[in-house]
């Protein structure tokens, strides 16, 4: 049997924590859920949708090049489960896609981040015929659809999201190429950033992948490799390396009682300031799930000190997230809104 070679390693990197369950045995997850037969790529795909609160059509993954403790998608990303894709598969659902679209964004908003400017996905447009007091009062109910996760726009954006194997980056750039030729959808990838060396970059930009939505799970090193099985020491650089090759970024990290606190996330927002003030950075309440089930989530006195922090930085776009997972209550929420900016949240 020829032996595995792991790509990121042939460029001089450490392979990920990349083993995943299939049919009862351990396997390598680029082995597993991704395939090349008869000239074409396949890759294991979980499920296919327009997504809430993203606005964006949803490409869920199988198989992923870390081992997250706090993973909220393990049931498919750390589990063999799906179907298999090609690229030209994909582009059909793409071109469905399209059609429904009600929304067109420019480039520079294809990210999660600037679905929030333009709706809340409350439905309170189309179920009540009026709009909602956090409503920003930009579309209108005509624009609003249900989806399987709720009522929002349609936008142009196709997201690559659940597990990540961007240290195998053929697929997204031949799924990248089919969809810029044949649709005028953007392409995003939600990843953790750890196969994104310099080399799957340039592949990457090459194929016309626009934008990177970058989870950053920590900034120590000793907590990061706890977290996720693989060291963070390329990630933290990736910021500078992503937007000097004129893709798009966004940057997400949990607030983890315990474990990834204001300090933290204060650091995380220095290094993005230092690159780009601008760069949308997102703080994200943690909920207990898969191997952290005794972890508590934030408060929301946490959530705003930890926000607090990262804005002092001087980081300019700085939004919470998870809202009904640290202000549950109307006391929490009435407190949350006499202490930030409207907005935020």
């Amino acid at each position: 049997m020829k032996s595995h070679i792991c790509k990121i390693k042939e460029q001089g990197f450490s392979s990920g924590s990349c083993l995943v369950e299939a049919e009862g045995k351990r396997a390598l997850a680029c082995q597993a859920t991704l395939k090349y037969e008869n000239n074409q790529t396949y890759r294991l795909i979980t499920s296919i949708h327009l997504s809430r609160p993203e606005n964006y059509l949803s490409i869920y993954q199988s198989g992923c090049n870390f081992s997250c403790r706090k993973c909220h998608s393990w049931y498919f990303s750390k589990i063999k489960d799906g179907a298999w894709y090609t690229p030209k598969e994909i582009l059909k659902e793409a071109i469905a896609y399209e059609k429904l679209v009600t929304l067109v964004e420019p480039k520079a908003r294809a990210t999660s981040w600037h679905a929030h400017d333009t709706c809340r996905c409350c439905g309170s447009c189309v179920l009540f015929g009026k709009r909602s007091n956090s409503c920003p009062g930009i579309l209108s109910p005509e624009s609003i659809v249900l989806s399987p996760q709720g009522f929002g726009p349609v936008r142009n954006i196709v997201g690559f999201t659940g597990g990540d194997l961007t240290c195998c980056p053929e697929f997204y750039g031949e799924c990248a190429r089919l969809i810029h030729k044949h649709t005028s959808l953007w392409v995003l990838i939600e990843t953790n950033g750890y196969g994104l060396t310099p080399q799957n970059l340039d592949y990457l930009k090459n194929a016309g992948v626009d934008a990177f939505w970058l989870d950053m799970k920590a900034y120590d090193a000793d907590k990061h490799k706890w977290l996720t099985g693989c060291s963070n020491d390329t990630i933290l650089r990736l910021p500078e390396e992503i937007l000097k090759r004129g893709f798009v970024l966004e940057v997400l990290s949990l607030y983890i009682p315990g474990l990834v606190e204001a300090d933290e996330l204060e650091s995380i927002a220095l290094s993005l300031k230092e690159v780009d003030n601008s760069i949308p950075f997102t703080i994200l309440a943690f909920f207990p799930e898969y191997r952290m089930k005794d972890y508590k989530s934030p408060t929301v006195k946490e959530m705003i000190e930890a926000y607090n922090r990262a804005k002092a930085t001087g980081l300019k776009n700085i939004r919470l997230g998870n809202v009904g997972v640290f202000a549950p209550t109307e006391e929490d929420q009435q407190y949350l809104m006499a202490h930030v900016e409207k907005g935020v949240f």
